[in-house]
């Protein structure tokens, strides 16, 4: 049997599907502080997220998930790299460690910068990227000041749109950092509340045309401050 090149498998599904992507990702704090009964509702909001998606005809070809995990002392990780929302499978979160949001917003950087290449040497026309900071606490890598100025002047430059989501606990003057947008703050652990309003959100703007608002204003009753 001949030996597939994996470097020829990305373009394999852009083959399959040439629709413009809209491409997501989702920085989830996954430190100590999150065990218990925050993480069991994350794991359950993400399995809401995938279901959603998968359920929406157009949202499922057009979206693209990406999951990075902030957990241990400074370690950020790929839970879950980039695929359509068809192909989506919700990971399974576990938490332990710090906060090191500065390593994983550094990462979630990066991956979409590489995926953009993908998407141009595919000829696949893409939405502006989203990601979504999601945490209970506050960062605690030494440099995460540096990378929260290089995620504002990404935004400010239009090559990405942030958003920080923080728990009862989160420090959102810190997590304001990060964006150019004020954070918003989750009313008790209404995740899979907020991860329907995102998926429908990501729907939306998947099939709008170009300059229509990228996020629904009602964001129902997972957000404390509305």
């Amino acid at each position: 049997m001949a030996e597939i090149n994996s470097d020829i498998i990305p373009y394999v599904e852009f083959a399959d599907n040439a629709n413009e992507r809209t491409p997501c990702v989702l920085v989830l704090d996954c430190s100590g502080s999150m065990r218990g009964e925050p993480i069991k509702q994350l794991n359950a909001g993400l399995k809401a997220l995938e279901k959603e998606l998968k359920e929406d005809i157009d949202a499922s070809s057009r979206v693209q998930i990406l999951i990075i995990k902030a957990f241990g002392k400074d370690e950020a990780v790929v839970s879950s790299d980039w695929t359509d929302a068809m192909n989506f499978t919700a990971p399974n979160m576990e938490a332990g460690g710090l906060t090191p949001l500065g390593k994983a917003m550094d990462l979630a950087l990066r991956k979409i910068e590489e995926q953009k290449c993908l998407y141009d040497s595919c000829g696949v026309t893409s939405k502006r990227p989203w990601i979504f900071l999601i945490s209970d606490g506050e960062p605690t890598d030494y440099d995460w000041e540096l990378i929260a100025e290089q995620c504002r002047y990404a935004q400010q430059n239009k090559k990405v749109v942030i958003h920080a989501v923080g728990t009862k606990d989160a420090n959102l003057e810190k997590l304001a950092k990060f964006s150019l947008l004020q954070p918003k703050r989750l009313t008790g652990l209404k995740f899979t509340e907020f991860f329907l309003w995102l998926s429908r959100s990501v729907s939306c703007v998947s099939k709008a045309a170009p300059n229509a608002p990228e996020l629904f204003d009602d964001t129902g009753d997972w957000d404390e401050g509305k």
